[in-house]
């Protein structure tokens, strides 16, 4: 049986994969398959979509044991961010505002009180 630590990081790491299975399938067509017909643009993504479920399941069942639902929520959103940064920056190639950092600094500031 795994303790509470180590349910923890599980949970971060089967989200952060989950989401990053998510980011690509959402936005790498963009990229990838701009002119692509919409209908087959949409299967393919669901099928990327599938395997974010795969992990995302996991770790909300192993989360929950673990940390209440808005928790898992809002470290979702987080890692939704840092997974979804450098995807943007690097793969989509577009740039970083400084916006995007105060809002980045505002979602900190959910995990803080979300766990006070």
């Amino acid at each position: 049986m795994l303790d509470s630590f180590q349910s923890r990081i599980i949970v971060i790491l089967l989200l952060t994969i989950s989401n990053s299975f998510m980011t690509f399938a959402w936005y790498s067509h963009l990229k990838v398959l701009p002119n692509t017909n919409i209908a087959l643009v949409i299967l393919i993504s669901w099928l990327i979509a599938f395997l974010e479920y795969i992990f995302l399941i996991p770790a909300t069942r192993i989360g929950i044991t673990v940390f209440n639902i808005f928790q898992i929520k809002i470290i979702q959103e987080v890692i939704t961010f840092a997974v979804f940064i450098p995807f943007a920056i690097f793969y989509l190639k577009e740039s970083f505002r400084l916006n995007y950092l105060y809002a980045i600094i505002c979602l900190l500031g959910s995990i803080y009180f979300i766990f006070k």
